[in-house]
């Protein structure tokens, strides 16, 4: 697989984000040529990419704009042979409070994505989901064929684009591949999601405070969803298929913040707060991945347990902690 990407010129969309910082950071250890796309801050921000190697984020293109920049994206990918789409406004409660901006991100930005993808004559395209296009289980464990169900404005603006793409494979034959990872973790990731929120607190406090801990998440450390990336933009015959990326295992999130508390070693307890709580409606309840399509036609699956990523994770926050901000919710 490593040898697949050497000297291959590829574009990652959202590369200042949390799983693509790690494949970024992949891509260039495997000689990929490696253009980011990251947003315009007058900071020059490169988000997460300034925490990789110097001598690794030295060896990548940074390029600075918007997704909703036809221009800027057309221009960014030209000239590449795969394009790996990750930029996205990811955060569920955020999209309650600006959903214009949610929906023009990921729908907009999706959509010249794909024009440029067309233009630049690309060789395949990795399109990225999102397991909350599901919404609450149906049926589990959950499969590609499942029901999509827009339970935030977040959840159908992924629908939205999830449909783009396929549209663009059904009437250009454009190239692409849809991933649907479930709830992937790991070093780097913020407090918008769960397990940081949970570490952070029990590192620094002796509450760690949550909202829904019934709800149940299939978690998957990031390494193993940078893997499905690779797989995806290397395996023949994906064109046009949408596949799942999850462990097939699911923990509730109080059982979750027990275990990581457990881990940590300090006497913390766990309490309910409010204001964390979703709409009833919006939020989802269960999720718990399929995986056996990811397995059957590019060979994935998990390798790494979710105590040794929590042992990872924890290791790394600990490390970083300056990293965070300060207590309180984060949307």
């Amino acid at each position: 697989m490593a040898d697949y990407w050497l000297d291959k010129p590829v574009l990652v969309t959202g590369a200042g984000g949390f799983i693509a910082s790690h494949l970024v950071e992949r891509l260039v250890a495997d000689g990929a040529r490696v253009r980011a796309f990251v947003r315009y801050t007058s900071r020059r921000d490169p988000g997460l990419l300034r925490l990789l190697p110097p001598e690794t984020l030295a060896q990548v293109e940074l390029v600075a704009g918007d997704l909703r920049d036809l221009p800027a994206v057309t221009e960014a990918a030209r000239g590449v042979s795969h394009i790996f789409h990750l930029g996205a406004l990811i955060g569920i409660p955020y999209s309650y409070v600006h959903p214009v901006e949610v929906v023009e991100s990921n729908l907009i930005g999706t959509l010249n994505v794909l024009l440029a993808a067309r233009s630049s004559g690309a060789q395949r395209i990795v399109h990225t989901s999102t397991s909350e296009v599901y919404g609450t289980a149906l049926q589990v464990p959950i499969a590609e064929s499942h029901p999509l169900q827009g339970q935030s404005p977040y959840s159908a603006s992924k629908i939205g684009a999830d449909k783009l793409a396929e549209s663009f494979h059904l009437s250009f034959d454009l190239p692409v591949v849809t991933l649907r990872p479930f709830n992937t973790y790991g070093p780097r990731q913020s407090t918008r999601a769960v397990i940081p929120t949970i570490i952070t607190q029990a590192l620094t406090s002796d509450v760690v405070r949550l909202g829904n801990l019934h709800a149940s998440r299939d978690l998957t450390y990031v390494s193993d969803t940078v893997q499905g990336f690779l797989r995806a933009g290397a395996t023949p015959g994906l064109e046009g298929r949408t596949l799942n990326l999850g462990a097939g295992f699911e923990i509730q999130i109080g059982a979750l913040a027990q275990m990581v508390i457990e881990q940590i070693g300090r006497q913390v307890r766990i309490e309910v707060e409010p204001q964390r709580l979703r709409p009833q409606k919006s939020e989802v309840g269960r999720l718990l991945a399929d995986n056996r399509l990811a397995a059957q036609l590019m060979g994935w699956e998990p390798q790494i347990g979710l105590a040794e990523g929590l042992r990872r994770t924890i290791a790394w926050i600990r490390e970083h902690l300056d990293e965070y901000s300060t207590p309180g919710y984060h949307i």
